[in-house]
C-alpha cells in the first residue's frame, strides 16, 4: 500500500508543480494520515472464539493487504496462526460488503476502490493454552497478539488503539498495552507493540509492588497456595537484582501473567511484560518456590536481554517466515545463566546450590551425544527446524542453546573475571552492548560484534575459543576455568550398573522403545525406537521384568523379542558399561589470594 501511496504523492507532487508553473495558486493538500482501531470481543468464551474487528480509515489505495503472522517472537518454530481463523469479511464504513480474497496461507486481500474508509471482521479460534498461543474458555481468556490480530501489511509500525470487551462476568483486563481515553480501551505504537503485549482477561487476582522505582503488577489466574505477601517480596528481590546486571532501567512499568495450572512450566518474554506458566502447588515447597523464581529471574532478564540487547535478526520482524540467528545460545543460553546468578547474588540460592546446579549443566550436556554432533551456533540457526521439533533421533544430532549457552557463558564470565584481574565480568559485555547497540546505533549486533564487545571488556581476544566452543563441537575446558575460581571439577560414573543404550516407555499397555543412543549396545545391535517388546530374556514385559532389564549388570546378555511392522524377531546383545558421568564442583581447601578474587566477583555483583 506504501508503493500505491507514494504513486498518488508523487502524482499529487507533479500536479502542484504544473499549477504552480501556469500562475495558479495551488494550496498543497495535506498528506492523509491511515488510522487503525481494534475492537476484540468474546461473546461466547466457552466457544473458544476470540471476535476481532479492524477499522481502518484514510487508506486511499484499490486495494489493502492485510496479515496474520505466522510466529510469535521469542518462540522460533512457524506456527501458522491463520490455521484458526474463520468468517474473515469486509464491510465499507457504511456497511455495504467488500471483495475480499485470501491470496496466500496468511494474507488477506481487501478491495476497497474509493472507500478509504473499511472495515475487517474475523474469528480465532484459541483453545491452546501455552505461552505462545491463544485460549479462551469459560474461565478466562488469554492471548498473544501475534496470534489473534491482523495488520495492514505496508502499514506495520502504524499505531493503533484497542477496545477490549470482557465477556459476561469478567471484570478484569491485564495487558501491559497504554491505558487509553476509555475502560479497558489500549494505545499501541506500532503492531510490533500490539503483538508484544500479551492480554489476561477475566477475574484474575493482581497483586502490586515496586522495583528500582517502577510500578510492578503481578495477574495470577488460576487457585494457588502461596503466601502472596512473601512470594511478592521474592520477586521484588529477583527484579531489583536483575537490575544491577545491567544497571539501567528502560521501564516505566511491568507486568508478570502468571497462569497456575496443575502442571506447567515455562514462559515468554515480552517488552513489558511476560507470560508464565506454573504448577498451582509448586509454591509450597523449597524447590519449587526457587523453581519459579528462576524463571521469574530468566523472563525479567530477557527484557534486556533480547527484547534491548538484541543479535540483530532478531528485530525488526518479518512476521511472515522466520528470522534466522547463530547466537540464540547468547540470547537464551545466557538468560538462562543469569537467571541461577541473579538467584545467587539475590541470597536465594546458596554458593553450594549454585554450584551443585553448574555441575547439573554439565552433566547435562556432556552426557548428550548430540553435544559432540551440533554446535551451539548451528543449535541456534536451525532452532525452527529442530529444537521445536524433537524426534526419538534428536538426543543423539541436537543440543540444546539454553543449556549449551548457559556453559558457554560460565566460561567466559570466569575468563573475564581472570583476563581483568577481577575489575570486570559478563555484566560489563551486556552493559557495553546496551549502550552501544540499543541506546547508540539503535539496532541489533552481529556476531561479530558480540565477540568484540567481549574482547573490549576483557582486553584480550578470545577467538580460539568462539571458534571452537561455539561454533565448532570441540569440548570445553570447564576444568582450567573454574581453576581461576579456586573450584575443581571431578567426575564419576553417573552408574555403575550396564546399560543397553535404549529407553523405554508404556503405552496403552505396551512396552515401545522410546529411542536408542548412538553407538550404545541397542544401536549397534539393531534395536529401532517404536519396537514393541514382547518378551525380555523369555518372560512378558512386567515391572519386575523391565526393572532387571534396565538394571542390567555389566556384561549380561540381553535378549529381546520385538514385533516391528507386525513381525516378530529376535535381538539379542550385551550390557556395555554405563559411558555418562556426574560432574561435582568442589571448593579447593586453600584458595590462593587471586582465586578468591575470581570467585567473588564472580559470583558477587
Amino acid at each position: 500500500m506504501l508503493r500505491n501511496s507514494n504513486v498518488l504523492l508523487r502524482a499529487a507532487a507533479v500536479a502542484g508543480l504544473v499549477l504552480a508553473a501556469e500562475g495558479v495558486n495551488a494550496r498543497p493538500t495535506a498528506a492523509v494520515v491511515p488510522t487503525l482501531r481494534y475492537t476484540l470481543a468474546m461473546q461466547l468464551p466457552q466457544s473458544h472464539y476470540f471476535e476481532v474487528k479492524m477499522e481502518l480509515g484514510g487508506f486511499s489505495a484499490d486495494y489493502t493487504d492485510v496479515k496474520m503472522p505466522v510466529w510469535a517472537p521469542g518462540s522460533y518454530l512457524v506456527r501458522e496462526y491463520a490455521k484458526n481463523v474463520e468468517g474473515f469479511q469486509a464491510q465499507t464504513s457504511g456497511g455495504q460488503a467488500l471483495v475480499a480474497e485470501k491470496i496466500d496461507k496468511n494474507t488477506w486481500r481487501v478491495r476497497h476502490p474509493k472507500q478509504a474508509s473499511f472495515r475487517v471482521s474475523y474469528r480465532v479460534y484459541a483453545f491452546e493454552l501455552s505461552v505462545r498461543t491463544s485460549f479462551i474458555d469459560a474461565d478466562h481468556g488469554y492471548l498473544n497478539g501475534s496470534s489473534v490480530f491482523m495488520y495492514p501489511a505496508d502499514n506495520k509500525m502504524l499505531s493503533s488503539s484497542l477496545t477490549v470487551q470482557p465477556a459476561a462476568g469478567w471484570e478484569k483486563v491485564s495487558t501491559a498495552l497504554r491505558p487509553g481515553p476509555g475502560k479497558f480501551t489500549y494505545k499501541a505504537a506500532s503492531y510490533d507493540e500490539l503483538a508484544d503485549s500479551p492480554i489476561e482477561i477475566g477475574n484474575q487476582k493482581v497483586l502490586e509492588f515496586t522495583a528500582n522505582g517502577t510500578p510492578h503488577q503481578v495477574a495470577m489466574y488460576g487457585q494457588y497456595a502461596a503466601d502472596d505477601t512473601k512470594l511478592v517480596a521474592d520477586m521484588k528481590r529477583v527484579c531489583e537484582e536483575a537490575h544491577r546486571v545491567v544497571g539501567q532501567n528502560p521501564l516505566d512499568h511491568y507486568l508478570f501473567i502468571v497462569h497456575n495450572l496443575e502442571r506447567g512450566g515455562g514462559g515468554l518474554e515480552h517488552l513489558y511484560s511476560t507470560t508464565l506458566e506454573v504448577s498451582r502447588t509448586a509454591y509450597g515447597t523449597d524447590a519449587g518456590l526457587k523453581s519459579f523464581l528462576g524463571l521469574v529471574a530468566h523472563e525479567y532478564f530477557h527484557l534486556w536481554n533480547v527484547k534491548r540487547i538484541r543479535p540483530v535478526a532478531l528485530g525488526p520482524f518479518n512476521y511472515d517466515q522466520e528470522n534466522y540467528t547463530h547466537m540464540l545460545w547468547v540470547s537464551e543460553g545466557m538468560t538462562e545463566y543469569y537467571s541461577k546468578q541473579i538467584l545467587a547474588r539475590a541470597g536465594i540460592l546458596s554458593r553450594e546450590e549454585y554450584l551443585g546446579k553448574l555441575g547439573n549443566t554439565i552433566t547435562e550436556v556432556e552426557n548428550t551425544p548430540g553435544n559432540r554432533v551440533q554446535s551451539a551456533a548451528e543449535s541456534s540457526f536451525d532452532a525452527w527446524i529442530k529444537s521445536y521439533r524433537p524426534n526419538e533421533n534428536s538426543n543423539n544430532t541436537q543440543i540444546s542453546y539454553y543449556p549449551k549457552g548457559d556453559l558457554i557463558g560460565t566460561w567466559l564470565d570466569l575468563n573475564i573475571v581472570q583476563a581483568t584481574n577481577g575489575t570486570k565480568h559478563l555484566d560489563d559485555v551486556f552493559r557495553l552492548l546496551y549502550d552501544t547497540y540499543y541506546k547508540k546505533a539503535g539496532r541489533g549486533f552481529t556476531d561479530q560484534e558480540y565477540q568484540d564487545a567481549v574482547a573490549t571488556v576483557a582486553g584480550r581476544r578470545f577467538d580460539e575459543f568462539f571458534q571452537n566452543n561455539v561454533y565448532d563441537t570441540k569440548p570445553i575446558d570447564f576444568a582450567t576455568a573454574l581453576g581461576y575460581a579456586g573450584l575443581t571439577l571431578t567426575s564419576a560414573p553417573l552408574s555403575t550398573d550396564g546399560t543397553l543404550g535404549a529407553n523405554f516407555s508404556n503405552r496403552t499397555g505396551k512396552l515401545l522403545v522410546a529411542s536408542v543412543v548412538r553407538d550404545g549396545a541397542a544401536w549397534n545391535t539393531g534395536l529401532n525406537a517404536t519396537d514393541e517388546v514382547l518378551l525380555i530374556n523369555g518372560a512378558a514385559p512386567s515391572d519386575e521384568t523391565v526393572k532387571a532389564l534396565i538394571n542390567s549388570p555389566v556384561g549380561a546378555d540381553v535378549k529381546l523379542q520385538v514385533r516391528r511392522d507386525g513381525l516378530t524377531r529376535d535381538i539379542t546383545f550385551k550390557a556395555l558399561p554405563n559411558p555418562d558421568r556426574k560432574f561435582t564442583i568442589q571448593p579447593v581447601a586453600s584458595p590462593t589470594a587471586a582465586q578468591q578474587k575470581v570467585l567473588a566477583k564472580w559470583l558477587g555483583k
